[in-house]
């Protein structure tokens, strides 16, 4: 039987090797960030979420307390094995956002945290629109390190791996899916926006996994790998801001984007977008 790849941007493969790194070394979600969204999609026993790029279950784990049912969809086969260990109270199932494995008007609310920039916003959006019921909502979350937050050495850091880190993750990607949502094809009302600060407490053997769980720097060659693993746990030993320490702390504002499905058009009466 032959095992069909999903079609998701070739980075993405990446995070199939860095899977337990990504789970390692990655931050997790605020919780006032978490209740923020959850005010804003009205989210709470008996709603339903979905989740998609759910990765190893990092927000998941945070959304729970809000009481909502979820299933996660994610179609990298590493990191569901990941999320599989880390929650296995959810289910997950193999898919992408531009073919989401569910029927139509399933969910109250649709979220993804750091996975909206690889999709392509066209079709993703309007499987999004399929899946939500009336009125429902989708969120966008994502964790951003911010070096001007008294951090000097994640500056530092920064220049160590800028090349990787822009490979990894171009900056237009974080931003194109705007332009469609402003060209007014999007299917959903006006973008709501909040940023929370966040501050990741991490141990100095954290580090180098933060910065191999990048998904294009997880797809170098091993040698190539283990040469910036050894860079990085130098720099951690080294910089007179980190010497020493046994708890780092790596600084972020989270950021959080929500929006609410439009009525179909065909559709003249019944539940208009909240």
């Amino acid at each position: 039987m032959t095992t069909v790849r999903p079609r998701v941007h070739p980075a993405v493969w990446g995070f199939d090797r860095a899977a337990g790194r990504y789970e390692h070394g990655r931050p997790d979600y605020p919780a006032a960030a978490i209740r923020r969204l959850g005010t804003a999609l009205h989210i709470g026993p008996g709603t339903t979420t979905v989740e998609l790029g759910a990765g190893t279950g990092k927000f998941t784990r945070a959304w729970m307390r809000l009481g909502s049912a979820i299933l996660a969809v994610e179609p990298i086969p590493g990191m569901r094995r990941q999320f599989a260990r880390a929650v296995p109270t959810v289910p997950i199932l193999p898919g992408t956002a531009e073919s989401i494995p569910l029927p139509d008007g399933f969910a109250d609310a649709v979220v993804a945290a750091q996975a909206f920039h690889w999709f392509r916003p066209g079709p993703a959006l309007a499987e999004i629109r399929r899946v939500l019921r009336p009125g429902g909502g989708l969120g966008l979350v994502w964790n951003r390190p911010r070096p001007d937050a008294g951090a000097s050495w994640l500056g530092d850091l920064h220049r160590i791996v800028r090349p990787l880190w822009d490979r990894a993750t171009p900056s237009d990607r974080h931003t194109a899916w705007k332009a469609y949502w402003a060209s007014g094809r999007s299917g959903f009302g006006p973008l709501h926006e909040a940023v929370v600060p966040h501050t990741q407490l991490m141990t100095r053997d954290q580090l180098p996994d933060r910065i191999l769980s990048l998904s294009r720097v997880a797809l170098l060659p091993a040698r190539q790998q283990a040469e910036l693993a050894g860079r990085i746990r130098e720099f951690a030993e080294t910089h007179p801001a980190l010497r020493g320490r046994r708890v780092i702390r790596y600084p972020y504002r989270t950021h959080l984007y929500w929006s609410y499905r439009r009525p179909d058009r065909s559709k003249r009466s019944g539940q208009i977008g909240r």
